[in-house]
């Protein structure tokens, strides 16, 4: 296997040179390739050019940018020299960048836009040990002044290569030779998580812990060399990086797009991609679409796409149950499933053909005539989304894993996915399940997920404490989610220890469940399940903030002709109240799989839509303590 990322773009680069690496839109908004050959040798003239301005092997160095093809350019650059890249996104503020720079001590910074230079020298006296910049697009008049009044070197990325050429040319074999030097066990990255729990922790991966992941998830993850993988997720985030080494390991093309919906089916259709990793907000966003788009069909359109989605559904699970593909936490009689369902089985199969022809592949038709599937990740797939890809024929297989292991832990294979679960987990990892006593629990037992193998990090970036409270002597990480096994090993994943709520009574309850499920409603956008009142104490009972989905609210208001002077005063109707209360209980209740306790008492309806970067981190996950802090007031007044 090879030894480093950058060991593993050189035999890439060799063995298919003229195949696109990746498309990138130009300023006319069309998608342009760059060969693996051109990646690969500009990434050396790069990495030439970091040398020719002071870098060294060891060094960290900051890349402050978004999607685009420089990014992956730079990243190869540096790591080829023996540096270590410490990522973020544009949408870092100053305090995350005063933060994650000062102290992961980064002497050269790579930028993206004046807009991020500008952040950086507004924190020089934070970082005084920044003493040279990197911007990807032209600087400004005004950036060019400041870093020459604050005594900062400002190199142009453009110039920064063909000056790296240059000193190629002068050192001949010096950057491949640096190269050459790197190892497995070499620091890659430093990624700093989002800091949902207080200070961002710098977690600290490997070229190994990345490489590693690499031996069996080309196997799970189909995609062939010259094929395109569209991809909408932050580039410096673990997942994303992933995803990039996987297409780059089968010489395929990175294709960059945005998660919003006119941009992404655009471009599904200009590029026609195979594969398409994302969080699931984004395939969530594809089925939220579909089914507006039905809604306001309406008439006998929307009638026989009701009718052949439920059909779909209830074939796709009986097949699940006769094929073994959904989990199992017990051994079955299976023959007894054959002689109740086979009938069932037999007359719905027509209707599941009938129903790909008349109205999924039209839904098909939207993601290209090439597409093979998607991979979920970052967060948890809510069930009645993956259920109705799998009926309609649209694969989506999910999977688990954390920054802090690089980041994949399991995943469902395409050739085999089982619904319900995340997959086993991938060569060179190992998982078990232990009680509160450490002790290791059976399948179907629930518990902490534990997970051991060379995709995990070396730690936490100079905080020992805290690496040792994650990681015992014998290597076995916390993962800090709640889990279980099936009795094929595949792993299902219930929850988040730290979301975990504990009311008055004792009754421990996983908000993620009820979260996902209210979510199924039309008019919900998104919800969060409360049971603590803004101080953090316990309550009695749980309640909810829910964001509503605006376009079908206002709708719902047309059509029973409420009349509101704002949206703020529509949201207090009470009407819509009613209308809410009912859609909450319709969706959690016992009859759903709900306990009393788990069921939602009080509401209040949000008018702002959470945003990433405010409630939403990177993966468009919510960030509890956020909410906390920034709706104390709603909060209160929930459990007054």
């Amino acid at each position: 296997m090879d030894q480093t990322l950058p060991k593993l773009l050189k035999r890439i680069a060799e063995e298919h040179p003229d195949v696109a690496s990746q498309y990138s839109k130009n300023e006319k908004e069309e998608f342009v390739p760059t060969l693996y050959k051109d990646y690969y040798q500009t990434a050396l003239d790069f990495g030439a050019g970091l040398l020719s301005i002071g870098a060294q092997r060891g060094d960290h160095i900051g890349l402050i940018c978004d999607n685009r093809k420089e990014w992956p350019i730079s990243d190869m650059g540096l790591l080829a020299i023996g540096a270590i890249d410490v990522p973020r996104g544009c949408d870092a503020t100053e305090h995350d960048l005063a933060y994650i720079l000062s102290f992961a001590e980064c002497k050269t910074v790579i930028a993206e836009n004046s807009a991020q230079i500008k952040k950086i020298l507004n924190l020089k006296q934070q970082l005084p040990l920044v003493t040279a910049l990197i911007i990807i697009d032209e600087p400004d008049d005004e950036v060019k002044q400041l870093c020459a009044d604050n005594k900062i070197a400002l190199h142009c990325y453009s110039k920064l290569i063909e000056n790296g050429k240059t000193w190629r040319e002068n050192n001949k074999g010096a950057v491949e030779a640096e190269l050459e030097k790197g190892s497995w066990d070499d620091v890659a990255t430093i990624i700093f998580t989002s800091g949902t729990t207080g200070e961002p922790k710098g977690v600290v991966l490997t070229h190994g812990n990345f490489l590693t992941q690499l031996d069996e998830l080309p196997e799970r993850i189909d995609i062939r060399t010259g094929e395109r993988a569209l991809c909408v997720l932050p580039i410096w985030h673990a997942f994303q990086r992933l995803c990039e080494y996987v297409v780059l390991i089968k010489g395929a093309a990175i294709c960059y797009s945005k998660p919003i919906g006119s941009i992404l089916l655009a471009d599904f259709i200009k590029l026609n991609p195979q594969i398409m990793p994302g969080v699931p907000r984004v395939f969530e966003a594809i089925y939220d679409g579909v089914l507006r788009t039905m809604r306001k069909t309406g008439g006998i359109t929307l009638i026989l796409f009701n009718f052949f989605v439920k059909a779909a559904i209830l074939f796709a699970r009986i097949d699940r149950i006769l094929f073994k593909k959904s989990a199992r936490f017990r051994k079955s009689p299976t023959w007894l499933f054959w002689i109740l369902l086979i009938i069932p089985y037999i007359l719905l199969w027509p209707l599941k053909l009938l129903g790909t022809k008349l109205v999924f592949k039209k839904i098909h038709a939207k993601l290209g005539n090439a597409f093979r599937g998607g991979v979920s990740g970052g967060g948890a797939m809510p069930p009645a989304v993956d259920e109705f890809f799998w009926a309609i024929g649209v694969e989506i297989v999910e999977g688990y894993g954390l920054t802090e292991t690089a980041p994949v832990i399991s995943v469902r294979p395409f050739d085999r996915p089982i619904f319900g679960t995340v997959g086993k987990p991938i060569r060179g990892v190992e998982a078990r399940i232990v009680d509160d006593n450490g002790n290791i629990l059976p399948p179907g037992k629930k518990g902490s997920l534990l997970v051991r193998g060379q995709t995990v990090m070396k730690g936490y970036y100079k905080k020992p404490d805290l690496t040792a409270k994650v990681i015992d002597k014998d290597g076995w990480f916390d993962t800090g989610d709640i889990a279980m096994f099936t009795i094929d090993g595949e792993i299902t994943l219930k929850g988040r220890k730290k979301d975990t709520i504990v009311l008055r009574g004792g009754e421990n309850i996983e908000p993620l469940p009820i979260e996902m499920r209210i979510a199924e409603s039309q008019y919900v956008s998104q919800a969060v399940v409360i049971g603590q009142d803004s101080s953090g104490q316990d309550q009695r009972y749980l309640a909810a903030l829910i964001v509503p989905s605006k376009e079908e609210l206002l709708a719902f208001a047309e059509e029973n002709s409420i009349e509101y002077s704002s949206y703020k005063e529509l949201l207090s109707n009470a009407e819509v109240i009613k209308k809410f209360d009912t859609e909450i209980k319709n969706l959690v209740n016992a009859k759903s799989g709900f306990k009393l306790f788990e069921r939602i008492n009080r509401f209040t309806l949000l008018e702002k839509q959470f945003e990433v970067g405010v409630e939403l981190s990177a993966k468009q996950e919510i960030m509890r303590h956020k909410i906390q802090k920034f709706y104390a007031k709603e909060i209160h007044a929930l459990f007054e």
